[in-house]
């Protein structure tokens, strides 16, 4: 079972846990990329980042990208110790898209994310 941690910062971590925000915005950036995608099954570089994601991003481009197979999103209020259950809660993962997020919580308008959807709590 593979699983997603992702840090947030309190204000992100206190609307998660209250199940009021489902879902978590990461920058559509090579690093972001590198641990959320693959590209027909295979990891791609980041010359190919610059070449085709960033310059020729459209609903065919998007069509290409697959995401990496998750279980679990373990979402953490900072990086706590293991035992803190305080700080970690985890979520059935629920997929990842590339969309514009919402900006009530925490999307700039206008802008591309890729969008961690949270399923059940665990």
């Amino acid at each position: 079972m593979k699983n997603l941690q992702l840090s947030l910062i309190r204000k992100w971590f206190e609307m998660t846990k209250l199940l009021i925000k489902p879902e978590d915005y990461r920058d559509t950036t090579p690093y972001w990329y590198s641990r959320l995608c693959l590209y027909r099954g295979v990891h791609k570089s980041r010359k190919w980042w610059k070449e085709y994601f960033e310059c020729n991003f459209s609903s065919d481009q998007e069509a290409r990208i697959s995401f990496k197979h998750f279980e679990i999103n373990i979402m953490t209020l900072g990086y706590p110790k293991s035992g803190d259950t305080e700080r970690i809660i985890q979520f059935e993962h629920a997929g990842i898209e590339i969309r514009t997020g919402n900006p009530e919580l925490g999307a700039e308008p206008g802008k591309l994310y890729f969008v961690i959807k949270h399923g059940k709590q665990i």
